[in-house]
């Protein structure tokens, strides 16, 4: 780069660093500046004042009204947006489907009807007059405090995020910038003497929800008299806010909603029979009772407590009960799945088989997730969020053999719900099936009562209202704490690194709002056309190509022997003709496809690599499996085979390049998934002399990759296996369609 600005006698466009943020402070693109403002506990003094109550607690904020001015004037989003809410049916038998967050029942409510809410004609945005005409606009609220160092200090922050929810799933899930932080909410901390001080415990929830009603506090005007805004396709539209779901997990929920721990934040259930069902919250009733009875009562029977007044008391249509969202993460990731299912496995194997033994198994169990391919098993102790998606990928067909079946299933059951419930599009048959799973995980999860007093937990109860939230809010991909918990790296942890650990606070005020400024000017750009090309659009006109898609098509389309009448697979090896020229060998090859249930670009595509690459990392080789389709209309595994890449090769044949595959075969075991896993099954297939059954095919055949996952059985595995030699070592494998969420609707 220097050598090319002294070529042409130029100078580089900044001096230096602090030129290049005096430019970038000076933008007035997405620029929206940090306020602040302090609270201090201004209740009775006891006679001995607790350190906490002479502190002062400051709050850093931007306005949620201007930022929400930012995201709907956005261009990239104009195609990427609803203004109005809607009801989609399929056409073909008119049944209903939820998608994006308007798509849902509870943005209906609010602009058009009074649905099941006890408000006044007067309180629906349809009826009012100042309203009357306006684009809804939902602010989606997420909080959630996150540790960036322990080492030094235990440094916490306590993010707000803000979104709306005209905006769809897919933006979400790509990490775009349509989730914007608006605030660092205070941390109260005391010595431990007064940790658990009831004074400071309500004092310490108060100013949450004081502090969130004054950052939402320029929103409340305009919730009730229209806005008029510029969108991002340039037509200027009235504008109406409400306060819409809020992304917290359980503990966070616990103090939104002011309800006391192992209680049921969205309905009155008792919390020692949290399943035997109970209708909703609502803020009128909760009112009622906290006017009614003693705090104490409140406490016991009803699980409220009546010395907090939540923040949505001050904002119109807004019941905090409703508006507590969907938590895949927590709920049922962290909360059902690991904490619950996979701890009561160890404890299971300990009651039924002694310690000794059951330290055994649990080292095999260990051992065979270590043993999956392209997978590296640890202990279960230390997995964090991110790990327990992958153990929950593969701990299914780890564990059976060593446990009653009755055990698998309940996994099954609950897998299927979590992958069921993160589709992009829920309909009502998907609804039935969600229905059906978490029926068969009640029945099947009593396995474990001779080790768990009771199933009347929060997290595993919270599964019996997704139905419910998904006909209120739609599709819950869109409305997860992962993405929130992604935006910490961004939002907290990055610019915490990059500060000088110093009154760090203010220096991450400061990244963050560049970086806003940057995403702005790249959005200006891009609208300007001052960056063309994606590479969205280049995989989109390479999947319009029509090619061969089986041998004989292929063999046909190269006409290397154009006049053997006979199939090519019918012709001997040493029979078939020779290509004269050059090949030309590749370690990886790149699949892009359509997987709007997974992280992918905002338009739903992803991409990813399969490798056959004869030293992966100057370690071993790899040879990744995939799917490809044989031209079968046949669905899910009836119209898909399972191979093994051996290598990548292209040649050239009259000017044109063909790019194919070696592979090594795989054979269906049966013609059904396994019963109690749900996975199919496969084996390597070999011919009657024991050589393998290899083909070439062409590369466009290839669907996207595949993971096989060894079938056990119930004999131990050799401590040294590694997760590198599994393919070989193994014959037979399940198909894992809990890989991801996209091969969980292709692999059925």
């Amino acid at each position: 780069m220097a050598a090319t600005l002294a070529r042409h006698h130029d100078t580089p466009p900044f001096a230096d660093h602090k030129d290049l943020h005096n430019v970038i402070d000076a933008t007035q693109l997405g620029d929206v500046p940090w306020q602040c403002f302090s609270a201090q506990y201004s209740g009775e003094w006891p006679k001995v004042v607790p350190p906490w109550m002479d502190d002062e607690f400051e709050v850093w904020f931007r306005d949620p009204r201007a930022m929400a001015h930012n995201i709907l004037a956005n261009p990239a989003y104009k195609d990427e947006i609803d203004y109005v809410p809607f009801r989609e049916y399929d056409a073909l038998d008119d049944t209903r489907r939820w998608k994006d967050f308007m798509s849902g029942d509870w943005a209906w409510q609010q602009a058009y009807c009074l649905g099941y809410r006890s408000y006044s004609v007067k309180d629906t945005i349809s009826e009012i007059p100042e309203t009357h005409g306006s684009s809804l606009v939902p602010i989606i609220l997420g909080s959630d405090k996150t540790t960036v160092s322990v080492g030094t200090g235990n440094n916490e922050y306590y993010p707000l995020y803000a979104s709306i929810g005209n905006v769809r799933n897919n933006v979400w899930r790509a990490h775009r910038d349509a989730l914007v932080i608006i605030g660092f909410l205070a941390i109260p901390k005391t010595d431990k003497k007064h940790t658990k001080d009831d004074v400071f415990r309500i004092f310490r929830c108060q100013l949450f929800h004081s502090s969130l009603s004054t950052i939402l506090s320029s929103l409340k005007p305009v919730m009730t008299t229209y806005e008029v805004v510029r969108c991002g396709d340039g037509h200027f539209r009235r504008i109406i806010y409400s306060l819409g779901p809020y992304i917290a997990d359980y503990e966070e929920q616990l103090m939104l909603s002011c309800v006391v721990k192992h209680w049921c934040p969205k309905c009155i259930a008792v919390r020692t029979d949290l399943d035997s069902g109970g209708i909703y919250h609502r803020h009128e009733h909760t009112d009622f009772l906290i006017d009614e009875l003693h705090a104490d009562i409140l406490w016991d029977e009803y699980g409220l407590i009546g010395d907090l007044v939540p923040f949505t008391n001050d904002f119109p249509r807004a019941d905090i009960h409703e508006l507590l969202s969907f938590d895949l993460l927590h709920q049922l990731i962290k909360g059902a799945f690991k904490d619950h299912l996979v701890d009561w496995v160890a404890k299971y194997l300990k009651a039924v088989h002694g310690t000794k033994r059951s330290e055994e198994i649990m080292s095999d169990i260990d051992c065979r997730v270590a043993a999956v391919a392209s997978f590296s098993g640890r202990d279960f102790k230390q997995w964090t969020g991110d790990d327990s998606k992958a153990l929950m990928k593969v701990f299914l067909p780890a564990i059976k053999g060593h446990v009653p079946q009755d055990m698998v299933h309940a996994f099954r059951a609950l897998l299927e719900f979590c992958y069921l419930v993160w589709r992009n599009i829920v309909t009502e048959d998907t609804l039935n099936q969600i229905q059906d799973a978490l029926r068969h995980f009640h029945q099947y999860r009593k396995i474990f009562d001779v080790v768990v007093p009771t199933f009347s937990l929060p997290c595993q109860h919270s599964m019996t209202h997704y139905l419910d939230m998904i006909r209120l809010f739609g599709a819950p991909n869109g409305l997860c704490s992962s993405i929130t918990e992604s935006k910490h790296i961004k939002a907290v942890k990055e610019p915490w690194r990059w500060s000088s650990r110093h009154n760090a606070l203010g220096q991450m005020l400061v990244t963050n709002q560049r970086l806003d400024k940057l995403a702005a000017s790249r959005v200006d750009f891009d609208a300007r056309g001052m960056l063309t090309g994606t590479i969205l659009s280049s995989a989109l006109a390479a999947l319009e190509r029509k090619r061969a898609q089986t041998v004989a098509a292929l063999a046909h389309e190269v006409a290397l022997n154009p006049n053997d009448a006979r199939n090519p697979e019918d012709i001997p090896a040493t029979s078939l003709p020779r290509h004269p020229g050059k090949l030309r060998v590749f370690n990886s090859a790149a699949a892009t496809f359509y997987a709007p249930s997974d992280p992918s670009g905002i338009g739903g595509m992803r991409r990813e690599h399969i490798r056959a690459c004869p030293l992966w990392r100057n370690e071993y080789p790899r040879n990744d499996c995939i799917f490809i389709n044989t031209g079968s209309d046949a669905e899910g595994m009836r119209g898909l085979e399972v191979v093994r890449v051996i290598c990548f090769f292209s040649f050239n044949h009259n000017w044109e390049v063909y790019p194919c595959a070696l592979i090594h075969w795989f054979e269906k075991i049966g013609d059904d998934p396994d019963e109690n896993t749900g996975m199919w099954m496969v084996a390597q297939s070999f011919h009657e002399d024991g050589s393998k059954n290899i083909a070439v095919i062409h590369i466009e055949t290839i669907f996207r990759a595949a993971h096989l996952i060894p079938i056990y059985g119930s004999e131990y595995i050799p401590h040294t296996l590694k997760f590198y030699h599994s393919l070989d070592t193994f014959h037979s494998f399940y198909v894992n369609k809990y890989a991801d969420h996209h091969t969980f609707e292709i692999a059925f």
